[in-house]
């Protein structure tokens, strides 16, 4: 197949368009995945990112108790690995596209300082960011002083998402002409397996003693 045949859903406009589509969906009923291919995963990734936000947000709460504080910090901990994974899983696919696609990439091309799937958990953030700062924009409760502060984060953040929406859509290109090399770089997050945090194999051992 070609490159072009391997980018159909590989498209950052595309991707951004459903990332924001997503975000306003999911506060109006159950969140749900209803794509195939690459978008599928897209949607899957932001759905970590979806549920992360909004435990971020219970964990700050000064009406939280300790008990709710710690289950929302052990929800977070697994919804950011989940999400990581997932970033993974996004550039292991453009990887095999490439491959698909018979990309003949240089071995000396260079290399982007952030992956592409990096790129696109980016841009859902900046997704869920705009909709919450939006929210914010029009509280019935808001002063002016506190609405005009929302005016101007709104105008920077989409100025923000326009350039990383641009700056990925040119990544992808250069990746699908072979002009740059695309890797999938492993994070190994140690804190959340039993065998390389500490603070629970120690703990194995003292209860088993």
């Amino acid at each position: 197949m070609t490159a072009s045949d391997q980018r159909i859903d590989l498209d950052a406009n595309l991707i951004v368009q459903h990332q924001q589509e997503l975000v306003a969906r999911w506060h109006e009923q159950e969140i749900n995945n209803p794509y195939t291919g690459f978008l599928q995963l897209v949607c899957q990734q932001h759905e970590h990112n979806f549920r992360l936000w909004h435990e971020e947000d219970v964990a700050r709460s000064p009406t939280a108790t300790d008990t709710q504080i710690a289950q929302v910090k052990r929800n977070i901990d697994r919804l950011n690995q989940q999400r990581n994974d997932m970033i993974e899983v996004l550039d292991d696919a453009i990887t095999a596209r490439l491959h698909a696609a018979a990309v003949d990439c240089p071995a000396d091309a260079p290399i982007n300082t952030e992956t592409a799937g990096s790129t696109i958990d980016r841009l859902s953030i900046m997704s869920l960011r705009l909709y919450h700062y939006e929210e914010q924009l029009h509280r019935a409760d808001a002063d002016a002083e506190h609405k005009a502060k929302v005016a101007e984060r709104i105008k920077i953040c989409r100025l923000q998402h326009s350039d990383l929406t641009a700056a990925l859509a040119m990544l992808l290109d250069d990746l699908f002409a072979g002009r740059k090399m695309h890797k999938t770089y492993r994070q190994f997050k140690m804190y959340n397996d039993p065998s390389l945090n500490p603070s629970i194999y120690q703990a194995s051992k003292r209860i088993a003693c």
